[in-house]
């Protein structure tokens, strides 16, 4: 017995050596033409170095959850950006069913209203989306995808089978309704659990609101797999960050039941799906009207108080870019656009990712629509930019959750409330450190568009490079 194990510790030990052989190997290869992919890589060991000194408990941490969790984030954005059958499903995902059926009743209900405000044009899809996912549930297709991505997870990463499926869960719906899975079973869970649950929360966004994103012009592919590349990254991290300590109840995999909806017919479930969203619906609105309003306040604030020294453009944007600077730049961030980046990370930390996503839809419009300068400041991202960004600033991690993630756990389980309140700083830092590795991955694995207005400048007419046949077939296929 002593021998067979000891021999599966060398197994996995020279597993792990011939994977990241491999994954070195590929990256010396890859990187060749693209060097700033190195960065990302960076700064993927940067962010795991950092999370393992502030660890808990060093000692306790399992590697093969982590190697396993950041493994399967790497094969999952590899698929979706590196390969066409990814790229077209999750555009499409993201194309047809966030934005072209809501625009049929929003134009309905609020007429010529729809093309020019916001709440009658982004706030609709959360509606949409909430109906969607009460007839999913009904129909036991989420209960399904859930359990199967779940038991992936757990199979892989050796995790429990509680904390794995409120982490899946957490891929389509929000930091507080996806604990609702486990609801029968908090009170019995460890505190590594708990965090992993909290950390899986912060670390994604609801699909409802990813709706909402989608409608600023936020690219659908990014959004929807980042959130799902989160998932085993969010309890990779969460094991690091807070290792297990005590020995859990839930590591058998058959212990842990998805209940369905009450709901009696599709017609129930539809209705109902819309309903619930009312209060979600005016909660985004709310906080959106709140926050901008605070922003305002403290940029005028900062503004009267750097005037006295001689500063009068001190804002909370110009502060947020210097602090957050070398996190951008470790994304794989250009040096001259990383300012612009750590702005919009100070933003969605300090005050939402509405917000956030709301200046990146300002750049990105900028860009196409050739506005790039507004005298001496840049006003536009490059599309590697775009993306990076777009996975770092994908997630619920920000100081404003910290109040619904406490209030909303403990109304659920109240005999762990002090285990929420003490751990709950600690997985908000796990969880932006999670979506920051997640941008980090789509640096590594980013390869920039074509540019066919600078391959035909300077190219010659009986030229046959593969760059000028592929931006020729390109503009002809459409």
């Amino acid at each position: 017995m002593y021998f067979s194990l000891q021999c599966i510790t060398i197994l996995n030990k020279v597993f792990i050596v011939i994977v990241v052989g491999l994954l070195v190997a590929w990256l010396a290869i890859d990187t060749r033409k693209r060097p700033e992919q190195l960065i990302s890589f960076a700064g993927v060991c940067l962010f795991i170095i950092a999370i393992f000194l502030f660890s808990a408990h060093r000692t306790a941490v399992s590697w093969r959850t982590v190697f396993w969790g950041l493994g399967l984030q790497f094969a999952i954005g590899l698929f979706v950006i590196r390969t066409e059958p990814g790229l077209i499903a999750f555009e499409w995902l993201g194309k047809q069913i966030f934005l072209d059926y809501t625009k049929a009743g929003s134009s309905f209900v609020f007429g010529d209203l729809y093309e020019n405000i916001f709440a009658f044009q982004a706030l609709p899809i959360v509606v949409f989306f909430s109906s969607v996912m009460s007839v999913l549930y009904y129909l036991g297709v989420m209960q399904w995808v859930i359990t199967k991505i779940s038991w992936v997870m757990q199979v892989t990463m050796g995790t429990s089978s509680t904390e794995t499926l409120s982490v899946a869960g957490n891929i389509f719906v929000g930091q507080t309704e996806a604990p609702l899975l486990i609801r029968p079973y908090l009170k019995d869970m460890t505190d590594s659990e708990i965090h992993a649950v909290m950390t899986g929360g912060f670390a994604t966004i609801a699909g409802s609101v990813m709706g909402a994103f989608i409608s600023f012009g936020i690219d659908a592919s990014s959004l929807i797999s980042a959130s799902v590349m989160a998932a085993p990254c969010a309890l990779a991290i969460s094991k690091l960050s807070y290792p297990e300590t005590e020995k859990s109840k839930f590591t058998s995999k058959s212990q842990i039941k998805v209940d369905g909806g009450g709901e009696q017919n599709v017609l129930e479930a539809v209705s109902g799906g819309a309903s619930s969203s009312i209060g979600l619906v005016a909660n985004i609105a709310a906080n959106l009207i709140a926050f901008l309003a605070i922003l305002a306040f403290i940029n005028a604030t900062l503004g009267w108080m750097g005037g006295m020294v001689g500063y009068p453009n001190v804002t909370f944007e110009l502060i947020c870019s210097y602090v957050f600077m070398p996190v951008a730049f470790m994304m794989g961030i250009p040096y001259e656009e990383s300012f612009t980046v750590a702005e919009l990370i100070g933003t969605k930390l300090f005050l939402n990712e509405f917000i956030a996503y709301e200046k990146l839809s300002e750049l990105k419009n900028n860009r196409l629509n050739g506005i790039l300068e507004d005298g001496v400041d840049k006003k536009w991202l490059s599309v590697r930019s775009e993306t990076i960004c777009t996975y770092a600033l994908c997630g619920f991690a920000n100081f404003s959750s910290l109040g619904i993630v406490i209030g909303g756990l403990s109304s659920i389980c109240p005999p762990k409330k002090s285990v929420i309140s003490s751990l709950v700083l600690r997985a908000l830092f796990t969880g932006t450190c999670v979506s920051l590795i997640n941008a980090c991955v789509a640096g590594i694995l980013f390869v920039p568009p074509l540019d066919c207005v600078d391959v035909f400048q300077n190219a010659v007419f009986n030229t046959t490079t593969p760059n000028i046949e592929t931006c020729c077939y390109d503009l002809f296929q459409r």
